[in-house]
């Protein structure tokens, strides 16, 4: 497939220095060792360097981290909650007026495109809003009791620490939607990022500070910890650490699940998505293609929520394949810096290699590939490609595999039954949409046997969720929910209180005693 390719790609020591730049602007102080030092390396796919080294956390430093975490929790879940919300809102004003820089080191470190990385940072920026509202909103209940002269209620309180383990393809937003809601409902904060993307990490760090300085808050409600497994493991396993909050593939939530049931403490996991958009005869055909090539290609292919499955009627699918085809190579591909790239680069070699391995399994399925090839940049270290079409069999193994690169597999139906079918067919249940302007068709894949994953769309993609609903999944996705709605009870422990006002002592279901 033919691709166009922005301009040649910044230097190494161009990174470098905006790296500095941006750090300074946020007032993040981290030492930057030599590339190969002592550390964790901090590198970038724009160009496949490591740029420097960081300072990395021990299983002790994590151990430290979540003592200080704990301390803090002992006054900070006592403090008002509106007075919670105040720190929040001083992290979103610190957050919009350093988002320019905040950006520039999710493009350096995670490879998306300028466009998409603001919106990263603007994710933050209205999680922050929310959590603040939020602050003055968490209500209990009143219940009828049945006893007279007695009130029975619910109250929510501070849960404790949490732990937050994020992934590197979003590697700002879902600390935010985790820490703004974790803060303002009395918790603290222990944070171990991907150990790909450091220093967006460190600069949300010292924004964090710097927040708790101007507003006097517990310099401990939020604490970073860098590292590798270890680091998380240690997270994972700690009686301290009330709720693990973990972004990953489908095989560390597996670990990481159990683990934290054994403790008997809570997790919250967003793991894998393989998701399906269905083409309808009755889709506004200019709509869905909008609306699939961004969902597909968007992030090259590494959003939680990329649409991975196209299902398509069989009578649109060749017209709409076509069309498809057509917009795929207009899409720029290359440094995510230029103002017209709208495809940046892959992670890193392993993602390359995945997305090689599924292509050539695709094949030998039975699929037809189109595009999906290696785009020459000028730079063997780095790993740009154009976003692959494959026609498959609807029985084929590999389209129930995720794969964290730009492949859509497109199959066809012939009945509405047929499609939900196959958008369910797959282990995981994040995200799914359906193009169609006919009411029916759209409100039967919104019913309780329609679509089985947590989100559900009608005329617009599967990614790009906004923060005001929960965000999360079924099946393998591992049940969490984050961000929106009522999020923010995960983050809390209910307690059942009974108060009897009167002068007797009733029992419940008319029980005598005496």
């Amino acid at each position: 497939m033919t691709t166009v390719v922005t301009p040649v790609l910044p230097t190494a020591d161009a990174l470098r220095t905006r790296v500095r730049d941006a750090l300074a602007a946020v007032g993040a102080t981290v030492p930057l060792g030599a590339p190969g030092s002592e550390g964790l390396p901090a590198s970038t796919p724009i160009t496949g360097d490591v740029l420097f080294s960081v300072p990395q956390a021990s299983a002790a430093d994590a151990d430290a981290a979540v003592a200080a975490a704990a301390e803090a929790f002992s006054t900070w879940r006592t403090t008002p909650a509106p007075v919670r919300g105040a720190l929040v809102a001083r992290l979103g004003q610190l957050l919009v007026e350093h988002k320019t820089a905040l950006a520039t080191l999710v493009t350096i470190e995670a490879g998306k495109i300028n466009s998409e990385a603001l919106g990263e940072v603007q994710e933050m920026i209205d999680i922050c809003e929310f959590a603040v509202g939020l602050s003055r909103q968490l209500y209990g209940r009143t219940i009828a009791s049945e006893r007279p002269g007695h009130r029975l209620m619910e109250n929510w309180h501070p849960l404790g620490v949490v732990g937050v383990i994020t992934a590197f393809n979003f590697p700002v937003a879902v600390w935010a939607w985790n820490t703004a809601i974790a803060l303002v409902c009395g918790d603290t904060v222990v944070w171990k990022p991907s150990e790909l993307t450091p220093l967006t990490a460190v600069a949300c760090q010292a924004l964090l500070e710097r927040a708790c300085a101007d507003v006097g808050a517990p310099a401990a409600v939020g604490r970073l910890v860098l590292g590798e497994r270890e680091v998380g493991e240690k997270l994972v396993d700690d009686p301290r650490v009330a709720l693990v909050s973990a972004t990953g593939s489908v095989r560390m939530g597996r670990e990481v699940g159990p683990r934290v049931a054994a403790r008997f403490g809570r997790a919250l996991l967003e793991l894998g998505g393989n998701n399906a958009a269905i083409v309808t005869p009755a889709a506004d055909l200019d709509l869905a293609v909008r609306g699939i090539v961004f969902s597909a290609a968007g992030t090259a292919g590494q959003r939680c929520t990329t649409l991975r499955r196209l299902i398509v009627h069989s009578s649109v699918a060749d017209e709409l394949v076509s069309r498809i085809v057509a917009a795929y190579k207009q899409l720029p591909v290359g440094d995510p810096f230029a103002d017209r790239t709208l495809v940046g680069p892959l992670i890193h070699t392993a993602s390359y290699r995945d997305m090689v391995l599924a292509l050539q399994q695709a094949t030998a399925e039975g699929g037809t590939v189109l595009g999906g090839e290696r785009v020459d940049v000028g730079d063997e270290g780095a790993f740009y490609v154009t976003p692959a079409v494959v026609r498959m069999p609807a029985q084929s193994a590999v389209v129930h595999k995720e794969t964290f690169a730009p492949i859509l597999y497109v199959m066809t139906y012939e009945t509405l039954d047929e499609a939900i079918a196959l958008n369910n067919a797959v282990p995981q249940g994040l995200s799914s949409s359906i193009f169609t302007l006919d009411m029916r068709e759209a409100e039967r894949f919104l019913a309780a046997d329609g679509s089985d994953c947590g989100i559900a769309n009608v005329n617009i993609g599967t990614s790009g969720a906004e923060i005001g609903g929960a965000f999360g999944g079924e099946k393998e996705t591992g049940g969490g929910r984050e961000s929106g709605s009522d999020s923010w009870k995960a983050y809390m422990r209910r307690a059942t209180n009974t108060v009897n006002y009167s002068t007797e002592l009733p029992l419940a279901q008319g029980v005598h005693f005496g």
